[in-house]
């Protein structure tokens, strides 16, 4: 259903499509967790680093889709504020066409490149195969996972949150059941897990699409919507492709880090692989309000209402500063539980809770960070959120090199509490500055 975000209470709007979006980002998150903790639990350490290797490569692809997506649905919001609906519909058939086109181009690449990639990442020897044998199955499921993320942004922008969840809830419980019957039962260590996966990508992006067919008439395309303005296209492949370049540092940087960590052995391979599928879930409502920071904002943006988008982003970061304090507590009484969910050696989860010793205080900066980048979003000033995250990327690989030697895997932590400091201080003075000239009524 749609949902105007330009009147009414600005708290109620914000935490009602908050919730969707935290719900549908914890069940998409789910796939790769159920992944990790029936590889791990079922196939064995080496299984689990295998899938662990894989991972950031993984991400480094899906969320260059992925942010092609984000930037495509801040301008649909924006046509959907300013009431231009044949504009909105144009938007989307760009972004089907370039998130399909790369989906291709990425699922060619990557089955002939995942092995070189992953000896570029100084992958161990005992677990190359199985990573490159993960990675490929994955590449297959590609398209899929680009058809699901653009119908749900396009949902999203037009207020609808709550739907893309109730498809991704069904794919998520597939996935569970897959992997058990793969993994568990037939034994298929991660090619199982892959292949579980694939299928619930597919099965969500099926249903996404048969609905808007069937519900949506708002987002009806037809061919003439394929064939977008020059402008259109030409300010798509701009804001997608910065926000692809913003989403692809990140993982990018991971992969580096991953290259610090892994001469360090399986059991640290192990345990980062662990602490980081437990952190993904944990930063999950920060983004979440930051996704819902940037629609409010994009569709008010849209109709001219700059008192209403100063209001929002107030609100919204008071939300991300009270989950600090509530994740900062459960990380700091349950992270040890959590760690054995993924791994039953006693090493794997002692490096894991030096990790979270460190972080689970210092989780307010990316949250404050991520309200900003939802702003800037919102705004179209993809620019600023690129370049904010690739000094903090920069700085966050730089000083896990440095430390990683000395501290381990503690170091990881202090190297992203350097990042992300440097990033949110240069990302507070530009807002300063930005709503001192633009948002004054």
């Amino acid at each position: 259903m749609e949902k105007d975000l330009t009147g009414g209470s600005i708290w109620k709007q914000l935490v009602s499509f908050t919730i969707p979006l935290i719900l549908g980002n914890l069940f998409q998150l789910t796939y790769n967790a159920v992944d990790s903790i029936v590889v791990g639990q079922f196939a064995g350490d080496r299984a689990l680093a295998a899938v662990g290797t894989a991972d950031p490569l993984m991400n480094l692809l899906i969320l260059g889709i992925t942010g092609l997506c984000i930037g495509g649905s801040v301008l649909m919001s924006h046509f959907f504020g300013a009431g231009d609906r044949e504009k909105l519909k144009c938007q989307m058939g760009a972004m089907i066409l370039l998130g399909m086109g790369l989906s291709v181009l990425v699922f060619v690449l990557g089955l002939s490149l995942a092995e070189p990639f992953l000896k570029l990442m100084r992958a161990p020897r005992e677990i190359l195969g199985m990573s490159a044998s993960y990675l490929r199955i994955i590449f297959v499921g590609m398209p899929f996972t680009c058809l699901y993320n653009i119908y749900s942004a396009a949902l999203r922008s037009v207020g609808d949150a709550k739907t893309p969840l109730r498809f991704l809830m069904l794919a998520a419980v597939l996935n569970v059941c897959l992997d058990l019957v793969f993994v568990a039962l037939l034994r298929l260590g991660v090619e199982g897990a892959g292949l579980a996966t694939d299928i619930a990508e597919a099965v969500s992006a099926l249903l996404c699409m048969v609905y808007v067919r069937r519900k949506v008439p708002l987002l009806h395309l037809k061919k003439n919507h394929f064939v977008p303005e020059k402008q259109m296209l030409i300010r798509t492949v701009q804001c997608g492709g910065i926000t692809a370049l913003q989403q692809c540092s990140q993982p990018f940087g991971k992969l580096l880090i991953q290259g610090a960590i892994n001469p360090l052995g399986v059991s640290t391979i192990a345990a980062f692989n662990a602490v980081g599928k437990i952190e993904d879930f944990a930063l999950v409502p920060g983004r979440s309000i930051s996704n819902a920071i940037m629609t409010f904002t994009a569709q008010n943006e849209g109709a001219g209402k700059k008192k209403r988008i100063r209001e929002g982003f107030q609100k919204g970061m008071i939300l991300e500063a009270g989950y600090w304090i509530l994740i900062c507590g459960v990380l700091l009484v349950f992270g040890e539980e959590f760690l054995s969910l993924f791994s039953s050696d006693s090493l794997t989860r002692m490096e894991g809770l030096r990790y979270f010793s460190v972080m689970a205080f210092c989780y307010w900066l990316p949250g404050f960070n991520n309200g900003l980048q939802g702003f800037f979003r919102g705004v179209g000033k993809m620019q600023i959120t690129l370049w904010g995250t690739l000094t903090q990327i920069s700085f966050r690989v730089l000083f896990t090199f440095l430390l990683v030697p000395k501290l381990g895997i503690t170091g990881v932590a202090f190297a992203c509490v350097i990042g992300w400091s440097v990033m949110l201080l240069w990302e507070a003075v530009y807002y300063v500055t930005y709503a001192a000239k633009h948002l004054r009524e």
